[in-house]
């Protein structure tokens, strides 16, 4: 793992701070199983971690590692169960939270794929339930492309891949069955290697202060530059700014929110912003609005939203850095509220700390696992809610023969009071929302003003 994913991993001890999630995908009809199992072993193939699971190491001196599963059983990762009467979008979405509720298997590999049958007019839904530390949002949308066709009916759909060397790695032949004097040895030699490094580097920034005086200046102001951006970014002190989304729990309510891509786009383009900007007010103003109707108005709350730092198209792996950023709820007006997110956003990613996100995690790396659960969740405290926003497909996608009507992602909370994550697919923006029961009380009045702010935003665009 990478130290990123080794602190994901580590202050899930803390099970408000669990990090897997899930995209339903709705389906014209249920799909042929045969086809789709071989569609999973070709990924678990092109995909290693798929067929990996968690390996430890001991004390925490290295991160853990990821080793194949020698017993890797697809009918447990692969499951088939039928949907609640009468089958409609409600007992979906219920029975989608209630089965992401469970923590993943640790000692398995950390996805779940489960086919949902029994849905009102004879429709299906595919539960693709994935750990973070096997790849971010963006990785996810690659794994989910080797799990779709283009055509209903491609050539050689039942065409299986070559399992017989189970994925192992060829420089570790002794990868399934590692012992605890294997791993204590890898993990001294990552630490000892770890540490030359460090002091490489150290020497290197001396030589190079000695060698050019002149660079102090210049070097202490992208320092204080630095440290005013870690303020913002990673050491927040002050709490969230909403009273009304306080509360935590661990429960999970899902609810699902679309509109036309084509209107949010001219609108963006009218209000002179982005996709993501029109997204990001929506949802600020929504929220805005839930709060004026439950009688605690805010000004203005704080958002985490990744920034993708994918550079290659690398299927797993996380490469992402989490921003924070404070959006307004109002003004009034859409269009001046649009220009102050926009500003806003613009701003976020260029954040110096957001480039030592690697850095940050190695530093973090080194605390004990109770002090760092704890200043993880101190500062999830300062979130009031998060974003996320993928693009997906253009064009119609088929699994095992089904046409996808419909793709709904569930992005983690990780300790805040609710995700929202925005996934495109066919002229649709179909967006999750992962929320705290306990944070929003009332989803239906949630849900109403998410109509009306988006209603409002579109309207406004398009008269500009």
């Amino acid at each position: 793992m990478s130290q990123t994913e080794a602190v994901m991993w580590a202050v899930e001890k803390d099970p408000a701070l669990r990090s897997d999630f899930m995209n339903i995908t709705l389906l014209e009809r249920a799909p042929d199983e045969g086809r789709l199992a071989a569609k999973v072993q070709r990924a678990i193939v092109d995909i290693p971690r798929l067929g990996q699971r968690v390996v430890s190491a001991p004390f925490r001196i290295a991160p853990p590692q990821w080793r194949t599963d020698p017993s890797l059983d697809l009918g447990y990762h692969l499951r088939r169960i039928s949907a609640p009467p009468p089958g409609g979008m409600r007992e979906l979405l219920d029975l989608a939270a209630l089965l992401s509720a469970t923590p993943l298997d640790r000692s398995r590999p950390l996805w779940e794929f489960t086919l949902v049958e029994g849905l009102e007019c004879g429709r299906a839904a595919l539960l693709q339930r994935v750990h973070h530390t096997i790849t971010d949002g963006v990785g996810g949308l690659k794994l989910s492309l080797s799990l779709v066709d283009l055509e209903a009916d491609p050539p050689d759909p039942f065409k299986s891949p070559d399992l017989s060397d189970g994925g192992m790695d060829e420089e570790h032949p002794d990868a399934e069955h590692p012992n605890t004097l294997g791993l204590l040895t890898d993990a001294l030699g990552f630490a000892l290697a770890r540490d030359r490094e460090l002091i490489a580097q150290g020497v290197s920034a001396f030589a190079g202060l000695v060698a050019h005086p002149t660079s102090v200046p210049r070097r202490a102001g992208e320092t204080f530059r630095f440290a005013g951006s870690l303020r913002r970014q990673v050491l927040l002190t002050n709490s969230a700014r909403s009273p009304l989304l306080a509360a935590r729990s661990l429960g999970r309510r899902f609810e699902v929110f679309s509109l036309a891509l084509d209107e949010a786009h001219r609108a963006a383009n009218a209000l002179g912003g982005s996709l993501n900007d029109c997204f990001v007010t929506g949802v600020a103003a929504a929220l805005g609005r839930y709060h004026e109707r439950l009688g605690l108005p805010v000004s203005e709350l704080r958002m985490v939203m990744p920034v993708s730092t994918r550079e290659h198209a690398d299927a797993a792996a996380n490469r992402f850095a989490p921003s924070r950023v404070m959006v307004p709820v109002g003004p009034d007006d859409p269009a001046a509220r649009f220009s102050v997110v926009h500003e806003r956003l613009a701003g976020v990613r260029v954040e110096p700390a957001l480039a030592a996100v690697d850095s940050i995690a190695e530093l973090a790396a080194f605390l004990p696992t109770a002090m760092l659960v704890t200043a993880t969740r101190s500062q999830a405290a300062t979130i009031d809610f998060a974003t996320s926003n993928l693009r997906g497909s253009p064009v119609d996608l088929f699994v095992g023969g089904s046409l996808i009507l419909a793709n709904y992602p569930m992005g983690p909370r990780t300790g805040c009071a609710l995700n929202v994550t925005m996934l495109s697919y066919c002229g649709q923006l179909h967006m999750g929302l992962n929320i705290d029961p306990a944070a929003v009380t009332d989803a239906g009045v949630l849900l109403d003003c998410f109509d009306e702010s988006f209603a409002t935003l579109l309207k406004t665009g398009g008269s500009t």
